[in-house]
């Protein structure tokens, strides 16, 4: 009699649980972690549990929602990270032969000529820069070779970035710093070599090529960019799409240091992009207002447009 009611009752359990199935999950899963629960406090309340060794709440949730499982998917890989999508980029910059303007080129030879009194090196701190790599993280070869050109905006004051490469960031996803920033009044800071690394975009890529030296980091152009950056006028403090612009001093300065590089390096003038650019994930957009027609002029007088 015993069994046969036992037999009864598990036969119309199982009625019940059949056409009440959505009621029945959500009761098993309430369950579940009410047993979660009972346990946590067991644990806790046991004179003999070690506070180093008994799991947490957060923790015995976790092993029933399946976070766990998620956390262990996200720690770094030991295989690399594809690299992303090339983004196509056209140079606003064309060739230019002829049609030079000579009162710029005038304007510009005097300026290089007295370089020293508007141009100087500033050191800032060692963790704000470094060696550029030969291998990246996963042991593969690199080609460390400066092969583009980025320009940046500081957003605030001249004196406020310098005051931020100069203070320690001993890590690595604070770290930031460009090879020379331009003031306002056309006076260049050399912050870092153009040899070494300096750190002015974080994940970012140029024509489909990064470059990952941190496991822990997501890749960037940083071991084969060089850096630049404009000082941004008052009216660009702010997180709007444009501003005031930047000066002619700016322009002026801007393509003596551009030039430079170009003939350092062999670069091509279409290896000059912007921040814009190559960050991936569509935060920046600097320089803003950035008028590339009169860095058209500057660098056709200087010679630096006149290439295939």
């Amino acid at each position: 009699m015993v069994r046969d009611s036992l037999r009864q009752r598990w036969a119309a359990l199982q009625q019940a649980i059949h056409r009440h199935r959505a009621l029945s999950l959500t009761a098993a899963a309430a369950g579940s972690l009410t047993l979660v629960l009972i346990s946590w406090l067991v644990v806790e309340q046991g004179e003999q549990s070690h506070a180093g060794d008994r799991p947490s709440l957060i923790e015995l949730l976790d092993q029933v929602s399946g976070e766990q499982g998620r956390q262990l998917e996200e720690k770094p890989s030991s295989a690399p990270p594809m690299a992303p999508r090339a983004r196509s980029w056209r140079s606003p910059l064309s060739r230019q032969c002829s049609g030079v303007d000579r009162g710029v080129l005038n304007r510009l030879e005097q300026l290089q000529s007295r370089a020293s009194s508007w141009r100087t090196f500033v050191k800032i701190d060692p963790t704000n820069y470094g060696k550029r790599f030969k291998t990246d993280a996963f042991g593969r070869q690199l080609d460390a070779t400066p092969r583009v050109v980025v320009l940046h905006e500081t957003v605030y004051s001249l004196g406020s970035a310098v005051n931020t490469f100069m203070t320690p960031h001993p890590r690595d996803e604070d770290q930031v710093s460009y090879h020379t920033l331009i003031g306002q009044d056309g006076r260049v800071l050399d912050l870092v070599d153009p040899l070494n690394r300096a750190y002015g975009a974080g994940y970012s890529a140029f024509l489909g090529e990064w470059a990952i030296t941190n496991k822990k980091l997501k890749g960037s152009v940083n071991n084969f960019a060089l850096h630049l950056s404009l000082e941004t006028p008052p009216s660009g403090a702010n997180a709007s799409g444009s501003h005031a612009g930047y000066t002619t001093q700016q322009y002026d300065a801007l393509a003596l240091v551009l030039s430079g590089w170009i003939r350092s390096f062999n670069l091509p003038p279409a290896a000059i992009t912007t921040h814009r650019h190559v960050d991936i994930g569509g935060e920046r957009s600097d320089p803003r207002s950035f008028d590339w027609s009169k860095l058209q002029v500057r660098l056709a007088a200087l010679g630096d447009l006149c290439v295939s």
